[in-house]
Protein backbone atom coordinates (compact mmCIF):
# COMPACT_ATOMS: atom_id res chain seq x y z
CA UNK A 1 0.00 0.00 0.00
CA UNK A 2 1.59 3.20 -1.08
CA UNK A 3 2.76 5.57 1.84
CA UNK A 4 -0.01 8.58 2.46
CA UNK A 5 1.63 12.09 1.58
CA UNK A 6 2.85 13.93 4.36
CA UNK A 7 -0.03 16.52 5.11
CA UNK A 8 1.04 20.29 4.85
CA UNK A 9 2.44 22.16 7.78
CA UNK A 10 0.27 24.23 9.74
CA UNK A 11 0.21 27.85 8.83
CA UNK A 12 2.73 29.72 11.50
CA UNK A 13 1.45 31.93 13.68
CA UNK A 14 2.85 35.76 13.07
CA UNK A 15 3.30 38.59 15.14
CA UNK A 16 4.21 41.98 13.70
CA UNK A 17 5.95 44.72 16.32
CA UNK A 18 5.76 48.10 15.77
CA UNK A 19 8.36 50.12 17.80
CA UNK A 20 7.13 53.60 18.26
CA UNK A 21 7.60 54.28 22.04
CA UNK A 22 10.67 56.95 21.20
CA UNK A 23 10.52 60.13 23.16
CA UNK A 24 11.83 61.90 19.75
CA UNK A 25 14.37 64.04 21.86
CA UNK A 26 16.69 64.65 19.13
CA UNK A 27 13.92 65.87 17.05
CA UNK A 28 11.94 67.63 19.75
CA UNK A 29 8.18 67.05 18.54
CA UNK A 30 6.97 63.43 18.12
CA UNK A 31 7.93 61.81 15.33
CA UNK A 32 4.91 59.47 15.26
CA UNK A 33 2.89 62.23 13.92
CA UNK A 34 4.75 63.90 11.28
CA UNK A 35 2.72 64.93 8.57
CA UNK A 36 3.20 62.02 5.82
CA UNK A 37 1.14 60.99 2.91
CA UNK A 38 -2.75 61.09 3.42
CA UNK A 39 -1.65 60.93 7.13
CA UNK A 40 1.42 60.93 9.72
CA UNK A 41 4.14 59.17 9.66
CA UNK A 42 2.81 55.90 11.88
CA UNK A 43 -0.37 55.26 9.97
CA UNK A 44 2.09 54.77 7.07
CA UNK A 45 3.75 52.22 9.34
CA UNK A 46 0.42 50.27 10.43
CA UNK A 47 -0.65 50.10 6.77
CA UNK A 48 2.14 48.18 5.93
CA UNK A 49 1.41 46.20 9.05
CA UNK A 50 -2.05 45.18 7.98
CA UNK A 51 -0.88 44.82 4.70
CA UNK A 52 1.13 41.79 5.82
CA UNK A 53 -1.47 39.62 7.41
CA UNK A 54 -0.46 39.07 10.82
CA UNK A 55 -1.87 37.15 12.64
CA UNK A 56 -1.55 39.68 15.38
CA UNK A 57 0.21 43.38 15.58
CA UNK A 58 1.14 45.00 18.55
CA UNK A 59 1.93 48.82 18.60
CA UNK A 60 4.52 49.67 21.46
CA UNK A 61 3.87 53.67 22.54
CA UNK A 62 5.40 55.61 25.77
CA UNK A 63 6.44 59.35 24.57
CA UNK A 64 3.45 61.27 23.36
CA UNK A 65 1.56 58.09 24.28
CA UNK A 66 -1.68 59.81 24.61
CA UNK A 67 -1.24 62.31 21.94
CA UNK A 68 -0.66 59.50 19.45
CA UNK A 69 -3.75 57.58 20.34
CA UNK A 70 -5.99 60.16 19.77
CA UNK A 71 -4.29 60.79 16.83
CA UNK A 72 -3.43 57.35 15.01
CA UNK A 73 -6.01 55.10 13.64
CA UNK A 74 -4.59 52.00 15.63
CA UNK A 75 -7.54 49.86 14.38
CA UNK A 76 -6.96 46.11 14.10
CA UNK A 77 -3.34 46.37 16.26
CA UNK A 78 -2.89 45.89 20.02
CA UNK A 79 -1.58 49.24 21.99
CA UNK A 80 0.96 48.61 24.70
CA UNK A 81 2.40 51.10 27.22
CA UNK A 82 5.69 50.90 27.91
CA UNK A 83 6.64 53.38 30.83
CA UNK A 84 10.56 52.82 30.70
CA UNK A 85 10.54 54.21 26.58
CA UNK A 86 13.51 56.07 28.18
CA UNK A 87 15.56 53.26 28.64
CA UNK A 88 16.11 52.51 25.04
CA UNK A 89 14.63 50.48 22.36
CA UNK A 90 14.39 47.19 23.91
CA UNK A 91 12.37 48.06 26.90
CA UNK A 92 9.55 48.55 24.05
CA UNK A 93 10.43 45.05 22.47
CA UNK A 94 10.18 43.63 26.19
CA UNK A 95 6.77 45.24 26.20
CA UNK A 96 5.22 44.44 23.32
CA UNK A 97 6.63 40.38 23.64
CA UNK A 98 4.63 40.36 26.94
CA UNK A 99 1.75 40.93 24.77
CA UNK A 100 2.18 38.25 21.87
CA UNK A 101 -0.27 35.68 21.79
CA UNK A 102 1.29 32.42 23.74
CA UNK A 103 1.07 30.45 20.35
CA UNK A 104 3.11 32.83 17.88
CA UNK A 105 5.75 31.55 15.97
CA UNK A 106 7.69 33.96 14.69
CA UNK A 107 7.75 37.73 15.28
CA UNK A 108 8.57 40.83 12.74
CA UNK A 109 10.14 44.14 14.30
CA UNK A 110 9.46 47.22 12.73
CA UNK A 111 10.13 50.84 13.44
CA UNK A 112 7.45 53.14 13.89
CA UNK A 113 9.61 55.65 12.18
CA UNK A 114 10.72 53.82 9.09
CA UNK A 115 7.67 54.35 6.47
CA UNK A 116 10.01 53.07 3.56
CA UNK A 117 9.61 49.43 4.61
CA UNK A 118 6.82 47.53 1.89
CA UNK A 119 4.90 44.54 2.95
CA UNK A 120 6.93 42.11 0.21
CA UNK A 121 10.12 42.73 2.34
CA UNK A 122 8.42 41.42 5.50
CA UNK A 123 7.19 38.12 3.69
CA UNK A 124 11.16 37.86 2.55
CA UNK A 125 12.05 37.95 5.37
CA UNK A 126 9.73 35.87 7.25
CA UNK A 127 9.99 33.32 4.39
CA UNK A 128 13.65 33.04 5.30
CA UNK A 129 12.65 31.65 8.52
CA UNK A 130 11.75 28.70 7.08
CA UNK A 131 14.68 27.80 4.48
CA UNK A 132 17.68 25.81 5.55
CA UNK A 133 20.50 26.50 3.84
CA UNK A 134 22.34 22.74 3.09
CA UNK A 135 25.75 24.48 4.78
CA UNK A 136 24.07 24.85 8.45
CA UNK A 137 22.44 22.16 10.25
CA UNK A 138 19.44 23.99 11.41
CA UNK A 139 16.93 26.27 10.33
CA UNK A 140 17.46 30.19 10.72
CA UNK A 141 15.99 31.22 13.81
CA UNK A 142 16.72 35.41 12.45
CA UNK A 143 16.13 36.57 9.06
CA UNK A 144 17.32 40.36 8.49
CA UNK A 145 17.56 42.54 5.47
CA UNK A 146 20.97 42.99 3.34
CA UNK A 147 20.31 46.33 1.40
CA UNK A 148 22.94 48.22 -1.09
CA UNK A 149 24.25 50.09 2.15
CA UNK A 150 24.15 47.53 4.43
CA UNK A 151 22.11 45.49 7.02
CA UNK A 152 18.50 46.96 8.36
CA UNK A 153 14.89 46.34 9.20
CA UNK A 154 12.52 44.63 9.53
CA UNK A 155 13.84 42.01 11.01
CA UNK A 156 12.37 38.65 11.61
CA UNK A 157 12.83 36.03 14.74
CA UNK A 158 11.66 32.69 15.70
CA UNK A 159 9.92 30.87 18.30
CA UNK A 160 13.25 30.20 20.22
CA UNK A 161 14.30 33.28 20.49
CA UNK A 162 11.45 34.74 22.10
CA UNK A 163 13.20 34.64 25.91
CA UNK A 164 16.78 36.50 24.72
CA UNK A 165 14.26 39.41 22.94
CA UNK A 166 12.25 39.81 26.13
CA UNK A 167 15.37 40.07 28.45
CA UNK A 168 17.60 42.15 25.89
CA UNK A 169 18.47 45.78 27.51
CA UNK A 170 19.82 48.98 26.02
CA UNK A 171 19.22 50.95 22.90
CA UNK A 172 21.37 48.77 20.95
CA UNK A 173 20.74 45.62 22.55
CA UNK A 174 18.83 43.90 19.25
CA UNK A 175 21.72 44.66 16.98
CA UNK A 176 24.15 42.87 19.64
CA UNK A 177 21.94 40.15 19.66
CA UNK A 178 22.83 39.64 16.42
CA UNK A 179 26.43 39.33 16.62
CA UNK A 180 26.26 36.84 19.20
CA UNK A 181 24.23 34.85 17.06
CA UNK A 182 25.53 34.71 13.79
CA UNK A 183 25.24 31.40 13.15
CA UNK A 184 21.03 31.82 13.01
CA UNK A 185 21.20 34.62 11.43
CA UNK A 186 20.04 34.46 6.93
CA UNK A 187 20.70 37.60 5.45
CA UNK A 188 17.70 38.42 2.75
CA UNK A 189 19.30 40.16 0.16
CA UNK A 190 17.25 43.55 -0.50
CA UNK A 191 17.32 45.90 -3.84
CA UNK A 192 18.42 49.65 -2.75
CA UNK A 193 19.44 51.26 0.29
CA UNK A 194 17.96 50.82 3.61
CA UNK A 195 14.72 52.45 4.60
CA UNK A 196 15.15 55.71 6.14
CA UNK A 197 14.35 56.45 9.43
CA UNK A 198 13.97 59.76 11.24
CA UNK A 199 15.86 61.18 14.13
CA UNK A 200 16.21 65.08 13.16
CA UNK A 201 14.57 67.57 10.78
CA UNK A 202 17.09 66.48 7.95
CA UNK A 203 15.79 62.96 8.17
CA UNK A 204 12.60 63.82 7.99
CA UNK A 205 13.16 66.56 4.79
CA UNK A 206 14.73 63.85 3.18
CA UNK A 207 12.04 61.18 3.81
CA UNK A 208 8.98 63.23 2.46
CA UNK A 209 11.42 63.99 -0.68
CA UNK A 210 11.69 60.30 -1.15
CA UNK A 211 7.88 59.99 -0.80
CA UNK A 212 7.48 63.51 -3.38
CA UNK A 213 9.69 60.78 -5.79
CA UNK A 214 12.00 62.44 -8.25
CA UNK A 215 10.77 65.81 -10.03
Amino acid sequence: MPALPEPPPAPAMTAGVILAAGASRRLGRPKQLLPYGGGVLLDAVLATARECGFDQTVVALGGSAAEVQRTVDTAGAEVVLNPDFGAGCSSSIAAAMAGLHPETDAVVLLLGDQPGVRAATVRAVLAALGGQPAETPRRAGIAVCHYDDGIGHPLAFARRFFPELSALHGDKAVWKLLEQRADDVVEVAMPGAVPLDVDTEEDYRRILAELEGPR
